[in-house]
């Protein structure tokens, strides 16, 4: 027999749900709450930018061009270290989120975000926040070498800073923002310890650089310097960005060109496979560099890592270079 609760609804004892006296059901307690738990922890997961973590395949860069991927050891170091990097981007993520909550709540899909929102509670993103650094570090750690555990720490520390300030100093962040990049590659290569080249290093300083000036130029198109979502985009300028973007791309495809004829004649000289693939690479790098711009021109490039998930073309040049200098690499 039913009983009666003090609410006037009476419970069937083989369910949870709750039914009033004129037949209506009533949403159980704890199914809102595990609806709730559900939608923090959807937040927290979209906090932490997932569709970021594509950055991270530049800690395969070194590796791969020194031809060590195809030995287990050092594709596990590798990988490990890209989750590593994964846990201290999105760290660095909460904590962005975390500072331009009042910002972000201004812009016009920024305000979406999760913590601006109101998805996820301040204290829950905070605590994640903190926790995040520390797992990436203790990653870092497993490949048995401190000098990854250094760079892991020196990209949090410098990033953390950008999040308390350098963002708001010109040129200075989009330094700062470039050398993100620099240090994922940096990390793959200090990971399995091979050597990298200084035109590797120029190419991917200047390339990266590239990509946040772009970036920049893109917002400052779409938003226009008075929108008070970037305090930078208030002194940048049209022309200035592309200055920068001509100097940038410039400069990484001459580190390219360099840098590939060097390995191209260390290659020669140890007599591998004489066909200039390496030298070839150079005609699909040259080809994304002028499709990137192009994005640019025509008013994307706002988010760089949804034009190389949506941009096909940008996607088939990108397998073009991974194929001809994968084959230079491990079948020279």
């Amino acid at each position: 027999m039913a009983s009666i609760n003090p609410a006037g609804c009476r419970r069937r004892p083989d369910r949870t749900t709750l039914v009033s006296q004129t037949g209506q059901r009533q949403v159980p307690r704890s199914y809102l709450q595990g609806a709730m738990v559900s939608a923090v922890i959807s937040g927290l997961i979209r906090t932490a930018r997932p569709k970021q973590w594509l950055k991270n395949v530049l800690v395969f860069a070194a590796p791969g061009a020194a031809g060590v991927l195809n030995q287990g050891r050092e594709l596990g170091l590798t990988i490990i270290v890209f989750v590593a990097f994964c846990f201290a981007a999105s760290a660095v993520y909460y904590w962005n989120d975390l500072i331009d909550v009042t910002a972000d709540r201004m812009h016009p899909t920024k305000r979406d975000r999760p913590i601006a929102a109101g998805d996820v509670p301040i204290s829950a993103a905070r605590a994640v926040g903190v926790i995040a650094p520390f797992v990436a570090l203790g990653l870092a750690g497993l490949t048995g070498r401190w000098q990854t555990v250094a760079v892991i720490g020196i990209y949090l520390v410098v990033n953390l800073a950008y999040n308390f300030g350098l963002k708001d100093i010109p040129v200075v962040e989009l330094l700062v923002v470039a050398s993100g990049f620099v240090l994922r590659a940096g990390a793959g290569a200090v990971a399995v310890d091979v050597p990298m080249s200084r035109w590797f290093v120029l190419c991917t300083t200047f390339g990266s650089l590239f990509i946040v000036a772009g970036k920049r130029y893109a917002e400052l198109n779409d938003l226009g310097p008075g929108a008070g979502t970037r305090a930078t985009l208030e002194m940048y300028t049209v022309g200035y960005l592309r200055i920068v973007l001509s100097i940038s791309c410039g400069a990484a495809l001459l580190s390219y060109c360099v840098w590939a004829f060097e390995t191209s004649a260390e290659a020669d000289a140890l007599g591998e496979f004489d066909f200039p693939l390496y030298e070839l690479s150079i005609v699909p790098m040259l080809a994304a560099l002028l499709r990137y711009l192009l994005v640019l021109e025509q008013g994307g490039g706002g988010a760089p890592e949804e034009v190389f998930t949506k941009d096909r073309i940008l996607q088939i040049l990108g397998l073009a270079w991974i194929v001809i200098y994968g084959i230079a690499v491990y079948a020279g």
